[in-house]
């Protein structure tokens, strides 16, 4: 079939696989009221109390804009505020933020639980560890 290059392609599979993933990880982020990528991001600052956004940017590997607005909505919601120290803006937990921690760790470890149940620990774990440097050297 004319369609079988879809499933040689790495960007169709790996595009269905974000899909599949992004799913099943805000199903799991739901209770928190945050999209995974804000749950990680408030899990980033709680672990490095005044993180800069530069290094933010660079742990979830987004733009530094795109940073710029999760951030700004973070603030809106009082679960984050910035502090500017000469150049550098440095991003700090509230107390808000800081109660949410537990709820986003359960949510972070029943998202791991949900996908190691389909694809067992080890291929769970490999296929991570795959992806990871798989990126790493697509990026150079």
């Amino acid at each position: 079939m004319d369609e079988d290059f879809l499933q040689n392609c790495l960007f169709f599979t790996t595009n269905r696989l974000s899909r599949a993933i992004t799913k099943m990880a805000e199903e799991e982020f739901a209770p928190t009221g945050l999209t995974p990528m804000y749950g990680y991001l408030i899990r980033l600052v709680n672990n490095t109390p005044g993180i800069s956004q530069k290094e933010l940017a660079e742990k979830l590997y987004i733009a530094a804009s795109t940073l710029t607005r999760f951030i700004d909505k973070l603030e809106g919601k009082q679960l984050v505020e910035r502090q500017v120290s000469g150049k550098t803006v440095l991003v700090y937990p509230t107390p808000k933020g800081t109660a949410l921690l537990d709820e986003i760790r359960k949510a972070s470890k029943r998202l791991k639980e949900r996908y190691s149940e389909v694809l067992g620990d080890e291929r769970a774990v490999n296929l991570s560890n795959h992806l990871v440097v798989t990126s790493e050297e697509l990026e150079q």
